[in-house]
């Protein structure tokens, strides 16, 4: 809580959003212009708007946002992740509720990669990137087998 405002950071794929809240009319600011004018797609300010709906407080809290990085999707994610943890710093309450919702309080320690000649594509979790070694003994990634897909492509 800095002040009177409650803060929460938000992030989603290349994302990352600075949520501010306090107690006030339900107006909505995302780098400085209305949450209409910044998200032009009724989809995007909907997903902004979801934790304050869940918990019905749309008109209870004024909200500022600063956002950058990504397209508009993951904006309106990073915001929606952001609003979240706001809510959550001024009632702690609301974690069931806003967890039960799936809205992104836990992060996923997965790393995609693949890039390159030779190399399977996938998604590994507690893995280390440079040597492709599990850390732990949980770790098992699944690889991609991509010779069915090559044999398809040469015949």
């Amino acid at each position: 809580m800095i002040g009177e405002w409650n803060n929460g950071t938000g992030r989603r794929k290349s994302s990352v959003a600075r949520v501010f809240l306090k107690k006030g009319t339900g107006k909505i600011t995302v780098n400085g212009k209305d949450i209409q004018a910044f998200f032009g797609r009724e989809t995007s300010i909907m997903i902004a708007k979801q934790p304050l709906a869940l918990t019905n407080n749309l008109e209870a809290f004024d909200v500022m946002v600063n956002v950058h990085g990504g397209g508009e999707s993951g904006q309106a994610g990073a915001t929606r992740h952001g609003i979240t943890r706001a809510l959550i710093d001024y009632d702690a309450s609301l974690k069931p509720v806003l967890s039960q919702a799936g809205f992104g309080l836990a992060r996923l320690d997965a790393i995609a990669f693949g890039r390159g000649p030779g190399s399977f594509t996938g998604l590994r979790t507690a893995c280390a990137v440079a040597s492709a070694l599990p850390l732990g003994e949980s770790c098992t990634p699944i690889p991609v087998d991509g010779l069915p897909f090559r044999r398809a492509e040469v015949a």
